[in-house]
C-alpha cells in the first residue's frame, strides 16, 4: 500500500510540473497589449486627427471634422508610481472638452496577480468605473460615496494594484485637466506660497552659490540626447558620431534672482536694484546661462513670439515666456563665475501663481526635424529647489484626508489597512508568546492542541482568506532581483501585510528556523493540516512514505527553487508564471475562483494531503526550500531531545507527521514544521519511555528504598 501511495505522490509531482509548463507556454493570463490609438478611437468615434498639444506634447488633442472632441494622454508621461510589481503602470486616459473622463484603459502592467490569476477583463471592468467622473473629483477604492468623494468598487485579490490604478488615473487627470483649464487647480496638495527673505545679504562666490544649491546645473551630452530619441521617428537624425557622444551639447545653469544673496552677487548692486524695480508683486526673476552648441533661446525666436525651447513647470502647470518676459543679461559680477556664451533673465508673471519655495523645473526642449513639416521633441528638466534659508512659509491648514492624500502611496495603503495590521500584530504577539513559553504549554497537551488548532484557523481565515497575507516564492525572487537591479523600499512597503509578515519571518528564521512559518503562519499549510485533522477524525486511512523515499523526495523542492531562481534572473515575468507550482494564489488569494487547471491542481494536492499530511509542503514547495536554506544559521535549538532518542526509543520518530525526525533520533530543522508534538511527548511521563522508566523507578524506590529494580528501556516500533 505504501508503494501504491508513493506512486500517487509521484503522479502529483509530475502533474504539477506538466501544469506549470502548460501555463508557461500559454499567453500571460488574458493580457493582450492594446495600442493607445485603439483606446482613443474606441472612446471617441469619429476622430480623424490626433496631434500633440502645443506647449505640452504629452497631451494629444483629438479632432473630428475639424472640431476639438477631447484630449488623451498616457499616464507614464506624468506619473511613475510603482505598483505591486515595483514597476509603474501605463494607462491611457481620454478626457472630453469639459474635463470628464471618457475612457481609462491599462495598456501596460507587470502585476503578477493579473499576469496569471485574475482575468484581465476584471481590471478593465474596474477602470470603466471612472467613465463620467470629473477630473477634479476625489475618488477612493472601497467604502461608500459621500458629498466630498466618490467610492469605486475594488478588485478582490488585487487591492494594492487597483489602489495604484486609482491614484494614477485621478492624479494625472487632475493635473492634465488643470493644465488645460478644464478643471480648477484646487491647490489641495499645495502649501501656502512661500515668502522670500529680502532683508538679508551675504557676499558669496559662484562656487559658494552652486555648492549650496542656489544655482543649479544640467549638462546634456550629444549621446544622452541621441538616446532620448531612440524608438521615435527621429532616431538617428543629426546623431553624433561615436567619438563625439560624450561631448556636451549644452551646459546649462539656472538661478532664482529675487533673493538678495543670489541676485546681488550675480548681477551686482545696480543691476539687481533695477531688476527688482521692474518686478511687480508676485513676479519672479530667473537667470539662465549656458555654453554649448545648442541655444536655449533658439534661432527661431522672433519679436512678439514665445520662447519655444524653455519653459518652467511647477505643480504640473507650465509657464511660458514671451519677448516681454525676457531681459538681456550681459554684465555679471559673481566671483569665480566662468564665461558663458548665452545669458538671459526670464520673468515669471503674476498670473502664474508661482511658489518660490516649492521645487520647480526649467524644461529644455530639443527638437529634431523628421520631414518638411514633421518634428520630434524631447524634454529635459533641470530641477530647482530654493535653499530653505532664503524663504519662510506659513503652516498649511489641512484636513486629515488632505494630509493623507499628499503622502506616498504606501503610506496611504498602511492607513487604509490599519485594522488588518493591528489584528496581524496581535496574532504574531500570541505566536511569540507560544514559542517563548512552549516548555510550559506542551506540558498541558489538551490545551496546547486547542491553541494550535485555533491559531491555524486564524492563519487560514484571517491571514490567508481575509487579509491575503499568503507569502510566496515570488516575494523572494522579487527581493533578490531588487538587490541585483536596484533596491527600493517602496516596492515592499506597498503591501503592509506581506511586509510585516516577512519582517517577522526573517527574525523567526534566525531564532527558530523555517519550521515556525511552515507550521504556524502559512495559510495553505494551515489548510492542509486542518483538512488532515478532519480526515483523521473521519477515520480516513493514513499512509507513511518509506523513509528512503522520503529522503529522496526532499530534493524536489530544492530543484524547483533553483529552476525558478535561474529563470527569474533572465525573466521575472516567466518566473512568476512558473511559480504557479505554488497553489497559494488559487486556494488562498483567489478563493478557488479560477479556471479548472489551476483549481484541479490545488484540489489534487489537498486530496493527497487527506491520506498523507502536507505532501506539497514536504516535497514541492519552493518557498519552504528558500526558507530552509538559512535555517542552518538559526541561533538556538529550542526542541529538546534525550540521549535515548533514536536508540533505543523511536516513539517521536514514528509519531512525527512530516517525518522530520530521523531514525537516529535527531530533528532535521530544515524539514520540521514545529507542531510541538514531539515536545508534548518529551514532557509526558505517561508516554515518553525514558520518563516512564524514571517514574516507575522512583515509585519502586519509594516502596523499597535503597535498591530500586532497574527496568530497561525497550525499543518502541
Amino acid at each position: 500500500m505504501n508503494r501504491i501511495f508513493g506512486i500517487l505522490m509521484c503522479l502529483c509531482v509530475i502533474f504539477g510540473s506538466a501544469f506549470v509548463s502548460t501555463t508557461s507556454a500559454a499567453p500571460v493570463g488574458e493580457y493582450e497589449p492594446i495600442a493607445a490609438r485603439q483606446v482613443i478611437e474606441a472612446a471617441v468615434p469619429g476622430v480623424t486627427e490626433i496631434k500633440p498639444r502645443e506647449g505640452n506634447r504629452a497631451i494629444q488633442e483629438l479632432y473630428g471634422d475639424g472640431e476639438l472632441k477631447g484630449y488623451a494622454y498616457q499616464s507614464l508621461d506624468f506619473l511613475q508610481t510603482p505598483a505591486y510589481s515595483g514597476k509603474p503602470l501605463n494607462i491611457v486616459v481620454v478626457l472630453d472638452t469639459e474635463g470628464h473622463i471618457i475612457k481609462s484603459h491599462v495598456i501596460e502592467h507587470h502585476e503578477p496577480i493579473l499576469l496569471v490569476g485574475i482575468p484581465e477583463s476584471k481590471l478593465h471592468d474596474f477602470t470603466d468605473q471612472y467613465i463620467g467622473l470629473k477630473a477634479d473629483q476625489r475618488v477612493t477604492v472601497g467604502g461608500t460615496s459621500t458629498e466630498t468623494r466618490v467610492a469605486v468598487d475594488g478588485l478582490s485579490g488585487a487591492t494594492v494594484t487597483v489602489m495604484v490604478v486609482n491614484e494614477v488615473i485621478m492624479k494625472t487627470a487632475h493635473r492634465v485637466g488643470a493644465e488645460l483649464g478644464l478643471v480648477k487647480n484646487t491647490g489641495k496638495t499645495r502649501p501656502p506660497i512661500a515668502e522670500v527673505q529680502t532683508d538679508g545679504f551675504e557676499p558669496a562666490s559662484w562656487q559658494t552659490l552652486t555648492g549650496e544649491g542656489s544655482i543649479r546645473h544640467m549638462m546634456l551630452t550629444r549621446g544622452q540626447v541621441d538616446d532620448a530619441f531612440k524608438g521615435t521617428p527621429a532616431e538617428g537624425v543629426d546623431a553624433a558620431a561615436p567619438e563625439a557622444r560624450d561631448e556636451p551639447l549644452i551646459d546649462l545653469y539656472a538661478a532664482y534672482l529675487n533673493v538678495p544673496t543670489i541676485g546681488r552677487n550675480l548681477l551686482g548692486d545696480k543691476q539687481y536694484q533695477w531688476l527688482m524695480s521692474e518686478l511687480k508683486d508676485g513676479e519672479h526673476a530667473m537667470a539662465v546661462v549656458a555654453n554649448g552648441d545648442y541655444s536655449f533661446k533658439g534661432s527661431g525666436y522672433v519679436r512678439g513670439g514665445i520662447f519655444d525651447r524653455v519653459q518652467i513647470r511647477q505643480f504640473g502647470d507650465t509657464f511660458n515666456f514671451r519677448d516681454l518676459d525676457y531681459y538681456r543679461l550681459s554684465d555679471v559680477y559673481a566671483e569665480g563665475m566662468p564665461a558663458f556664451g548665452e545669458m538671459a533673465i526670464f520673468i515669471v508673471r503674476q498670473q502664474y501663481n508661482f511658489d518660490p519655495g516649492t521645487e520647480w523645473s526649467l524644461e529644455l526642449t530639443v527638437k529634431r526635424q523628421t520631414g518638411p513639416l514633421d518634428s520630434e521633441f524631447q524634454v529635459f528638466p533641470l530641477s530647482y529647489q530654493l535653499p530653505d534659508q532664503y524663504f519662510t512659509r506659513a503652516e498649511p491648514v489641512l484636513t486629515e484626508e488632505d494630509m493623507l492624500a499628499d503622502q506616498p502611496m504606501w503610506v496611504q495603503v498602511w492607513y487604509q489597512k490599519d485594522f488588518q495590521i493591528v489584528v496581524l500584530c496581535i496574532g504574531l504577539g500570541v505566536l511569540l508568546f507560544i514559542l517563548f513559553f512552549q516548555d510550559w504549554l506542551v506540558q498541558k497537551p489538551k490545551m496546547m492542541r486547542w491553541i494550535r488548532h485555533g491559531f491555524l484557523v486564524y492563519t487560514l481565515v484571517f491571514i490567508g482568506w481575509y487579509a491575503l497575507g499568503q507569502l510566496s516564492i515570488v516575494n523572494v525572487l522579487t527581493f533578490v532581483n531588487s538587490l541585483i537591479k536596484g533596491f527600493t523600499w517602496e516596492t515592499f512597503l506597498i503591501d503592509p501585510m506581506l511586509f510585516v509578515l516577512w519582517a517577522v519571518v526573517a527574525g523567526i528564521v534566525l531564532l527558530w528556523g523555517r519550521a515556525v512559518f511552515c507550521g504556524w503562519l502559512c495559510p495553505f499549510g494551515a489548510l492542509q493540516e486542518l483538512l488532515n485533522e478532519i480526515a483523521r477524525k473521519l477515520k480516513i486511512p493514513q499512509y507513511t512514505v518509506p523513509f528512503s523515499w522520503h529522503e529522496r523526495l526532499w530534493a524536489i523542492k530544492y530543484i524547483v527553487l533553483l529552476v525558478l531562481f535561474g529563470v527569474s534572473l533572465e525573466s521575472m515575468a516567466t518566473a512568476e508564471r512558473l511559480a504557479e507550482v505554488e497553489p497559494f494564489k488559487t486556494s488562498i488569494t483567489l478563493h478557488f475562483d479560477r479556471s479548472w487547471p489551476f483549481v484541479s491542481y490545488a484540489v489534487l494536492l489537498l486530496v493527497v494531503n487527506l491520506f498523507t499530511r502536507k505532501v506539497y509542503c514536504r516535497y514541492i514547495c519552493p518557498l519552504g526550500a528558500a526558507l530552509a536554506l538559512p535555517t542552518k544559521l538559526r541561533v538556538f535549538d529550542w526542541l529538546k531531545r534525550r540521549k535515548e532518542c533514536g536508540n533505543p526509543c523511536r516513539l517521536c520518530d514514528h509519531e512525527c507527521e512530516v517525518q522530520a525526525i530521523h531514525p537516529d533520533g535527531h530533528i532535521n530543522y530544515m524539514e520540521c514544521h514545529y507542531c510541538l508534538d514531539c515536545q508534548m511527548t518529551y514532557f509526558d511521563d505517561h508516554k515518553c519511555p525514558p520518563l516512564i522508566v524514571k517514574r516507575r523507578g522512583k515509585r519502586r524506590g519509594h516502596n523499597a528504598p535503597g535498591h530500586p529494580e532497574e527496568i530497561p528501556v525497550t525499543q518502541v516500533n
